[in-house]
């Protein structure tokens, strides 16, 4: 393999992991993730550490769980000083690019206190993640346009014109009489976008990462090419509207027991205006067919940048990463969006191929391994020739699965949700303190400890589709899970995460010692000198 190393980061948003073909969808085809998978080792049991898209970046770009980075839902800030993957990369000399969304919200309140100069670099760098930002774009403009982005200057200069382009033609549909219908209005997600599809936001972004990678030059880089869709509003272009018809729908999954004394958080997100939305057959039938198409459109672009890579000696010398922050609910369970722990929700796809040699072992392998969104950071600095960091990063290193010198790196893996800003906790009187879910789940059972309620329990051997919840069965064997699974949520949260400003070398280094000319617990000369090794007179 060529000396110089690269990583093509693929993030898509609000992705399913059972939405792609080679992870089970018997109508959606992926071919072109598929051969990925086949280059590659594709895990099975991947979860992100929050199921939402701002924390669960915010672990990703950090490496670290969400009760060290602090910033546990959308639009909360990362603190200033919390190190990035930008960070850590740019002691390899490894540029980190960014080519769409983070979620990232700018500790502004903090950078003011300590002085830092928001348009300096110091400033800049926190801003944006930690990445250098090709093109920034989250994808979130709303109905009015509040500030202009690169894709919307774009748009423009095609043609389609107005305030706000990005809603009014990339995600909103056209009547009979040539009226705007918004792609918010989910009854108007059954009609193709206004925008042509080559310039969708899809393919501005991959063209975009292609623009990135011709004039990257000779540094090794580490580019993040995180689509916007298939996230809401789900509106696709022509021709993906209407290439999935309710025939090539997976049934929805959702059982009249789960609305039965339900746990009382499940039960309060159940009764909020968007699950309730998301219950309803008319709901889910006008946006699954759009869904599945924006998944659909990724994957073809996504074989067009691969070509190109192959064009351009790229694949040689890449590695390729294909993940999503988090699942959708799409009506299961009862559920719209995200948020809670089901798989739809929490589990999400995981592709790595690695080029080296040193990976050929286990290509086209499927790994059972329990796996982690901040498992990516740990193994991005080995890839690139990195020490470890462990006093910072709470991930374990992936590539010692890719090389099939190990199968597993955890027994159980944790997520965790901050739901104080859903009107589930004001339904249920919970204070902004306790207003917090944690999951703990492993090859068997999946449980979520909820603090002044109830835990939920799943035996995931018997009852894969999650329908059954066995948090009050007074069976024993649920009894003995739920205290493992709750005493390993303790054994986590007693774990150091804050002590980061000191290597486990540097601990070694100075333990047992003290300050020089500081001496303490000593009677006389003769003790020092036994003590100490040298007398007292030649003390340092």
């Amino acid at each position: 393999m060529a000396e110089k190393k690269n990583v093509l980061w693929i993030m898509a948003d609000q992705l399913r992991w059972d939405y792609l073909s080679c992870y089970g969808h018997p109508h959606l085809h992926t071919p072109n993730i598929d051969k990925l998978a086949s280059m590659g080792v594709r895990f099975n049991r991947a979860y992100v550490n929050a199921p939402v898209c701002g924390a669960s970046r915010m672990s990703y770009y950090t490496g670290r769980y969400c009760r060290s980075h602090g910033a546990t839902w959308n639009f909360f800030p990362l603190k200033i000083g919390e190190y990035t993957l930008g960070d850590h990369l740019r002691e390899l000399d490894v540029r980190s690019v960014l080519v769409g969304k983070t979620h990232m919200m700018a500790d502004t309140e903090g950078m003011e206190w300590l002085g830092i100069d928001p348009n300096s670099d110091v400033g800049v760098n926190h801003a944006q993640c930690g990445f250098e930002a090709f093109e920034r774009d989250d994808g979130l403009h709303g109905t009015r346009q509040v500030q202009d982005s690169e894709y919307d200057e774009y748009l423009r200069e095609q043609g389609f014109e107005g305030d706000n382009p990005w809603h009014d033609w990339a995600n909103s549909a056209e009547g009979d009489d040539g009226e705007v219908l918004s792609g918010w209005l989910i009854k108007n997600n059954t009609a193709a976008a206004r925008v042509p599809e080559e310039h969708s936001e899809t393919a501005y972004m991959t063209n975009r990462a292609m623009e990135f990678m011709k004039g990257a030059g000779d540094k090794p880089w580490m580019c993040h090419l995180s689509y916007i869709k298939p996230h809401w509003p789900y509106v696709v272009p022509e021709p993906y509207h209407d290439m999935y018809p309710p025939e090539t729908w997976l049934p929805v999954n959702r059982d009249a027991a789960e609305k039965e004394d339900p746990q009382p958080v499940f039960g309060a997100y159940m009764e909020s205006r968007i699950c309730k939305a998301f219950a309803q057959d008319k709901v889910r039938d006008a946006m699954l067919g759009s869904y599945m198409g924006l998944i659909k459109q990724i994957d073809d672009h996504l074989g067009r940048l691969f070509d190109f890579m192959e064009a351009e000696g790229l694949m040689d010398n890449t590695m390729i990463i294909m993940s999503s922050d988090h699942g959708d609910y799409l009506g299961d369970h009862w559920m719209g969006e995200k948020d809670l722990f089901h798989d739809c929700s929490v589990r999400v796809p995981l592709v790595i191929y690695d080029p080296d040699k040193s990976a050929d072992a286990t290509r086209g392998s499927v790994s059972e391994a329990l796996v982690e969104g901040i498992d990516l950071t740990p193994t991005f600095l080995d890839y690139f020739g990195g020490k470890q960091k462990p006093h910072i990063l709470e991930g374990h290193n992936l590539m010692p699965i890719l090389r099939g010198e190990l199968e597993t790196v955890r027994e159980y893996a944790i997520s965790e949700i901050d739901y104080v800003t859903r009107e589930s906790r004001q339904m249920l009187n919970v204070a902004p303190e306790d207003a917090r879910l944690v999951m703990c789940v492993d090859a068997n059972w999946k449980y979520v400890h909820s603090h002044g309620f109830r835990p939920m329990l799943f035996d995931l051997k018997k009852d894969p589709d999650e329908l059954q919840d066995l948090g009050a069965s007074e069976v024993e064997e649920h009894v003995a899970v739920r205290k493992l699974m709750k005493e390993r949520i303790f054994e986590w949260a007693g774990q150091h995460h804050n002590r980061t400003t000191r290597t486990y070398e540097e601990l070694e280094a100075v333990t047992g010692l003290e300050p020089p000319g500081i001496i303490i617990g000593t009677w006389d000369e003769d003790d020092y000198e036994k003590g100490f090794g040298h007398s007292f007179s030649e003390r340092p």
